[in-house]
Formats: structure tokens, C-alpha cells, sequence
């Protein structure tokens, strides 16, 4: 990618409040119908995809129709709200996971961009210092903390040398 500046936005403070607001409001007014999980929780449950959803659909069907099949211990009702739950929820994941992707594909980017210049600048400072050129040395070593394996090395060869 190199010096290529692919990415150069300024998001307006109140855009990103007002998201923030609406993101919030969301999760307030879903809190009561949410359940969380730990992550032994997530590990022993059965898993329903997209493909399970019309098997499990077609038995909601099914046990209602031909009820004679129907297990004593299954709760009929119960089993359609769950499903309803999946089929209602469903849709807010996928433009949940599409917005989590975009915020994470520009914030990686954003940061790529920032981190390359900022070792420009670092690497610049870096030569400056080695040339002793007035100032660069406090800086370099500031932001040399950035990298304390370079330090370590450094420390171990002069106490070698």
C-alpha cells in the first residue's frame, strides 16, 4: 500500500453522538429480550443456522397439524415463540454484523494510515537523533517507547560492548 492515502473523512462530532445515541437507545429498549451468554454457555448449546431455521419452521408446522407426534414434554407454544424470536431478531444482527464490519474494515484502515506516517515521522526523528541534530534525541526517545524490545537489545549490546 505504501504511502497511498486511501482514506481521508472527518465525522462530524454530532453524527457520531447521535450514533452513539441511537446505538444505546437500541440496546435500552432490547435489553429486556436479550439474553447474554458465557462463552461454556454459547459452547454447549445446539447451534440453529439459516438452513435449521426452515427445518425447525417445518416442524413448528408439522407439530401443529399432526399433533399425535407431538412428544408430551415439548411445549408447542413455546417452540414458536422461540422461533419467532430467531426470525424477529435476525434481521437487527445482520445490520448489526454489516455496521460492526464497516466500523472495523475503516478503523483498520484509518489506523493502518496513521501508524505508517507515524513511523515515517518516528524512523525521521530516529536518523535526526542518530545525527544529533538539536531536539530530535528527547523526541526519539519518547517515542522510542513505543518499542521496548528495541530498547532491551540496545541495553544488552552497550552493556556487552
Amino acid at each position: 500500500m505504501g504511502n497511498q492515502n486511501q482514506i481521508s473523512i472527518v465525522i462530524p462530532a454530532d453524527v457520531l453522538q447521535q450514533s452513539i445515541d441511537h446505538l444505546q437507545a437500541a440496546g435500552k429498549l432490547l435489553q429486556p429480550y436479550v439474553h447474554a451468554l458465557t462463552p461454556a454457555d454459547r459452547q454447549g448449546l445446539a447451534k440453529m443456522g439459516d438452513k435449521t431455521i426452515s427445518f425447525v419452521a417445518k416442524n413448528l408446522g408439522y407439530s401443529k397439524s399432526n399433533p399425535q407426534f407431538t412428544p408430551a414434554y415439548m411445549d408447542v407454544a413455546e417452540l414458536e415463540k422461540d422461533l419467532n424470536v430467531v426470525t424477529a431478531l435476525t434481521p437487527l444482527l445482520r445490520i448489526c454484523e454489516q455496521l460492526t464490519s464497516n466500523l472495523d474494515d475503516t478503523i483498520m484502515l484509518s489506523g493502518s494510515e496513521a501508524y505508517v506516517m507515524a513511523l515515517a515521522y518516528y524512523n525521521t526523528v530516529k536518523q535526526a537523533a542518530r545525527m544529533s541534530v538539536p531536539d530530535a534525541k528527547a523526541i526519539f526517545e519518547d517515542l522510542q517507547q513505543r518499542f521496548p524490545r528495541t530498547l532491551r537489545a540496545k541495553a544488552t549490546s552497550e552493556s556487552a560492548g
